[in-house]
């Protein structure tokens, strides 16, 4: 272990981060320079923030400057689990000094306290969508855009961002791009983990403009076509409506999004072999074959469950559901589920038991490995079948030694061990999840569907649950020390349980 190499990273992380906020800063000066005086206080906000993320970041960086070492296995680790949370201190900043400088009394304040703030913007970077805002179009245009660019940063990673731009990391680089990356299969398209990072983030930026120009085109503004993007490519969630998608009313924009949603969910190593022709490669992938067959048997289920039924849409609207109608909110509902993007159109809280469980299920499932999706990944689920089934041949046929494959791909005996555990952690901690909430708040009568439903939403960065955190609902009436419990789900999540699990355990600190 290397500390100073950690420190000097994380130093340059934050440098990274405060750009980021910089880029908004420089929008938002230019909207009030045009006259939006509500820029005012968020600009001013904005720019404290660049100034304490950038001075901290080159204080870290000046300590641990000597250090030359290549980022060593450990270092990754501690750095990637480290940098969501760092990165969120400071990116929650902006949240809490607007109402300061706004000059707003303590109880028109959209954000009551840090923690608040804080739970925001994890939310944000590790692209689970749930919000404490009860007001969302409150919030200053400049803040709604940081909202949704914390997304886009997390949608493939800040690390992997990081490794990108920074060459100096060297074989480090690979290191920490292996740790930060989704799904149990994260392989270069390219030779050098640097360029694939490069790759990757290239065909996240096309596919970026793409969604914009296309959002553009069917009636938004550029700038919610910019949020709504960042959102739905990093399927984030966050919206500049309170009423999400569904208040724009609009059919087209609809689709468009769901389009987006279900390319955000796939394997961005995919859409490498597309620009390199190799478009059958793509066709036979099991894991995307899998991925659109999962997301078109839930949106059956759930089309035949609702139909000439009434629907309540977020925006309040009640529709009595004609095949047409079940088939629009229907299929957006199950496409944000399963990508974890989060965006609603319709309460599916109201929905009868068999879609809400069918919901619920496609919660775990996630999106592909290497996509921007959370969740368990179609990949898991894929081998964990092939594992259960191999397994099940075993009692009748013991001396039959059969491989387990997916593809041409063995599966090897340290990958069985690493799904399985896999599946385990993820129930045990959605379990625990789920006590602990209902214990710090026992005083709000707290109904188990709630509590496990915001357990599953957290740790699996989906955004909406069921009950008191529906479609229609919040977060913001957790008790503080709840919200804490639901931040550290969030980012267990998104870095794939182990990679935070690691560092409760005393050898790794030890290093022997």
């Amino acid at each position: 272990m290397r500390p100073l190499v950690v420190i000097r990273n994380l130093g340059l992380l934050l440098v990274v981060t405060s750009g980021a906020i910089l880029v908004v800063a420089a929008w938002s000066c230019l909207q009030w320079l045009l006259g939006d005086e509500t820029e005012k206080a968020a600009l001013q906000a904005l720019m404290m923030t660049v100034a304490c993320g950038g001075i901290v970041g080159m204080l870290l960086w000046f300590v641990g400057r000597r250090a030359r070492h290549a980022v060593g296995r450990r270092d990754a680790i501690l750095l990637v689990a480290t940098s969501w949370f760092v990165a969120a201190a400071v990116g929650a900043l902006p949240y809490r000094l607007w109402p300061t400088f706004a000059e707003m009394p303590p109880d028109t304040t959209p954000f009551a306290n840090y923690v608040d703030c804080y739970f925001e913007a994890m939310s944000g970077l590790t692209t689970t969508g749930a919000t404490v805002l009860t007001s969302i179009e409150s919030l200053p245009r400049s803040l709604h855009l940081w909202r949704s660019l914390t997304h886009w940063l997390g949608g493939l990673g800040i690390v992997v961002l990081f490794v990108a731009v920074l060459p100096m990391l060297g074989v480090g680089g690979k290191r920490l791009f292996r740790v930060e990356a989704p799904g149990p299969t994260p392989d270069g398209v390219t030779p050098r983990i640097q360029e694939t990072a490069r790759v990757l983030w290239l065909i996240y930026l096309g596919l970026t403009v793409i969604e914009i120009i296309v959002l553009k085109l069917v009636g938004l503004t550029w700038f919610e076509s910019v949020c709504h993007t960042f959102a739905t490519l990093a399927t984030g969630g966050f919206s500049t409506l309170n009423a999400s998608v569904a208040g724009y009313q609009s059919v087209a924009i609809d689709v468009v999004i769901i389009i987006f949603m279900v390319a955000a969910g796939v394997n961005f190593g995919l859409y490498f072999q597309l620009i390199k022709g190799r478009w059958r490669s793509v066709v036979k992938d099991r894991e995307f074959r899998c991925y659109i067959g999962f997301l078109t048997i839930g949106s059956i289920l759930v089309v035949a469950s609702i139909v000439n039924r009434p629907i309540v849409a977020t925006d309040g609207t009640e529709i009595q559901a004609g095949i047409g109608d079940a088939m629009r909110y229907g299929i957006f509902q199950v496409v944000a589920v399963q990508t974890t993007t989060g965006f609603c159109t319709a309460d599916f809280d109201l929905w009868p038991f068999l879609p809400k469980f069918a919901m619920i299920c496609l919660m775990f499932v996630g999106g592909s490995a290497g996509s921007t999706g959370g969740g368990m990944k179609v990949i898991r689920f894929m081998m964990a079948f092939k594992i259960l089934w191999a397994e099940l041949e075993r009692v009748f046929q013991p001396n039959v030694v059969r491989p387990v494959r997916i593809g041409t791909a063995v599966i090897d005996t340290e990958m069985k061990l690493a799904t399985m555990v896999y599946f385990v952690g993820i129930a045990v901690l959605t379990l625990l999840g789920m006590v602990l909430l209902m214990l710090l708040e026992s005083g709000k009568d707290i109904d188990s569907i709630t509590a496990l439903t915001a357990s599953i939403a957290t740790l699996n960065n989906i955004g909406p649950g069921l009950a008191k955190v529906g479609a229609t609902c919040n977060f913001g009436w957790f008790t503080s020390a709840s919200k804490g419990v639901m931040i550290v789900l969030m980012a267990l999540g998104r870095l794939e349980v182990m990679t935070i699990a690691v560092l409760f355990f005393p050898r790794f600190w030890r290093g022997d």
